[in-house]
């Protein structure tokens, strides 16, 4: 398997130390995220965890009536299935494929048996989860408090952190539906965007122009959540030139 798809370029993943990861490696199993793929649904048991490489997955909350809104993304900077190391097994969200790509998944009983053997790996992943919590308690005061321009920004600069490269591919109503918002309003907070140079949207690829303009226009809540993560976690390190999973 090529470099371009080393386990070692999930964050997560690099900062486990080697003799850890050696104990692993050969149970990670590669999959191909197709956009839109259900990786768990509420209160069904998981039977692994996912972490993306170069995919982006959305936790959401879904009401009763349909309606659904995003409390968290994860890319190659964490792990999809925090409830399986935490004792849960199941969560009361949903997680969608909001940009395809590829992960590593591992099963719920070899990610279980690592955590409790305590040690770097376990207090790894609960920084992680401590990242987490705070990315989902400030999409919570950025809905209650921001403007869909500000929610926009900070929706946009996250899921660019977390793919690695400038061109999104995301239609409108994907964006409403993870907003939480109508889709019209989508189509306007875009247009204020694009036209301020900040970014290019055309049939469901959204083009990221002027990255700092975003960062600008966000609110505080982008950056804060940004600011938890590298404190919490180690940085990326360069994946290894060559693996190969037989």
């Amino acid at each position: 398997m090529s470099s371009e798809f080393d386990p070692l370029r999930n964050r997560l993943l690099a900062a486990i130390p080697p003799g850890e990861f050696r104990r692993i490696e050969a149970k990670l199993e590669f999959q191909v995220l197709p956009l839109g793929a259900v990786l768990y649904e509420p209160f069904v048991m998981m039977k692994h965890a996912y972490f993306p490489l170069d995919a982006i997955v959305s936790l959401l909350c879904v009401t009763r009536n349909g309606g659904s809104a995003e409390i968290s993304v994860v890319g190659h900077e964490g792990v999809v299935g925090v409830p399986l190391f935490m004792g849960g097994g199941s969560t009361s969200s949903r997680a969608v494929v909001q940009s395809r790509g590829h992960a590593f998944r591992l099963s719920a009983t070899v990610l279980h048996g690592e955590f409790r053997r305590g040690g770097t790996m376990q207090a790894l992943f609960l920084r992680y989860t401590q990242a987490l919590l705070t990315q989902m308690a400030q999409t919570a005061v950025c809905n209650r408090h921001h403007n869909l321009d500000q929610q926009l920004c900070r929706w946009l600069l996250l899921s660019h952190d977390r793919i690695g490269s400038d061109e999104l591919v995301m239609t409108q109503e994907l964006i409403a539906n993870m907003l939480g918002v109508r889709r019209e309003g989508v189509t306007e907070a875009a247009g204020k965007l694009q036209k301020a140079g900040l970014i290019r949207y055309r049939r469901g690829h959204i083009l990221i122009l002027d990255r700092q303009g975003l960062e600008a226009r966000s609110c505080e809540c982008y950056d804060v959540v940004r600011r938890e993560y590298d404190r919490l976690l180690p940085p990326a390190r360069e994946p290894r030139a060559a693996s190969r999973i037989d």
